[in-house]
């Protein structure tokens, strides 16, 4: 297995504008290219914004849904493989023949598409029906995985993915910046992003602070670390609808280390080499090897009820005490 180059992006992505959206990631996968990078990650629904979902009826999702993978969005995204000679990874919302609605994510090389991944956990709108499976599929030789934002903090999932062989995870988000019933947790105000040109440190202060990229750092990190894995984070920058996400795009090896990682205000692509040393020299590595799975498989897969609240999806309906 040879080296690998790869790069993650971020971009303001504009809600149901697919044009937009779209030339946006050819550009920046024409970036990547230029940097030696052989596969490019966007973000959650990167193709077609995200956060504006949750206004809408099942009527309108299915408008802006795609069937996968005849849609034009896959197509255009294959054009873009083919021009630039790279992988792309990119989020959208997905439609079958039943009328039934994804949180999808693909990946597409020069001869179409690669893999589609659902989310697992979607909940930005009623109407999402949840996926049911992990996907592994393989670029360049390395086995690769898939996982949507809030499907990598249930840790089970990076687990089961790395058991199935995955070497590298893509994570794409549209996340940070929200409230929780975290300490620090809360929205960011628009205004910091109006003003970034004039003001930058008051906007890098709140991006890098506990709303954003120190949550972050409390949790992605060892994902990679705990599963020896190299680890693809892609996420929104700017105003998501009415939300200010914060990007904080990167990539990190199997140490959980970061190799690289977008700090510009803006639309951004950065680039980083795995190298398949690495998997076996992290601790994860060891610690897959030691596991005693029949301690655990009971307590594991025991029966539960599912749960998940969400407290941001309705900014009005946040308590301000």
């Amino acid at each position: 297995m040879e080296n690998l180059k790869i790069a993650t992006a971020q971009f303001e992505s504009r809600s149901g504008d697919k044009a937009y959206n779209l030339s946006v990631i050819r550009g920046l996968s024409a970036k990547a290219a230029e940097q030696g990078a052989q596969v490019v990650a966007f973000h959650e629904c990167s193709v077609t914004g995200y956060t504006f979902a949750r206004h809408l009826s099942k009527a309108q999702m299915l408008a802006i849904a795609e069937i996968i993978p005849d849609g034009d969005s896959v197509r255009v995204l294959t054009q873009i493989a083919q021009e630039h000679n790279i992988v792309v990874l990119a989020g959208l919302f997905e439609k079958d023949a039943d009328d039934n609605l994804f949180k999808a994510y693909v990946c597409v090389d020069k001869n179409g598409l690669v893999a589609n991944y659902h989310k697992l956990h979607p909940f930005i709108n009623p109407h999402l029906t949840p996926g049911n499976q992990y996907v592994v599929f393989e670029i360049h030789g390395w086995k690769c995985g898939i996982l949507i934002c809030y499907d990598n903090n249930v840790i089970e999932n990076v687990r089961a993915t790395t058991l199935l062989g995955a070497q590298i995870i893509f994570m794409p988000h549209v996340t940070m910046m929200t409230p929780s019933t975290r300490p620090g947790a809360g929205f960011a105000d628009p205004e910091l992003w109006q003003n970034r040109e004039a003001d930058p440190t008051s906007i890098r202060l709140e991006f890098d602070g506990l709303k954003g990229r120190a949550w972050l750092m409390k949790w992605l990190p060892s994902r990679a670390y705990d599963n020896g894995i190299y680890v693809v984070f892609s996420n929104a920058i700017g105003m998501e609808e009415d939300q200010l996400k914060n990007g904080c795009s990167m990539i990190l090896d199997p140490f959980g280390d970061i190799l690289a990682e977008c700090r510009t205000l803006g639309d951004d692509v950065v680039t980083a080499l795995c190298t398949p040393d690495k998997l076996e020299k992290a601790g994860g590595y060891r610690y897959l090897k030691a596991r005693r799975p029949e301690l655990y498989r009971d307590i594991i897969g025991q029966a539960h009820q599912s749960e998940q609240k969400v407290v941001w999806l309705n900014p009005e309906e946040v308590s301000t005490k």
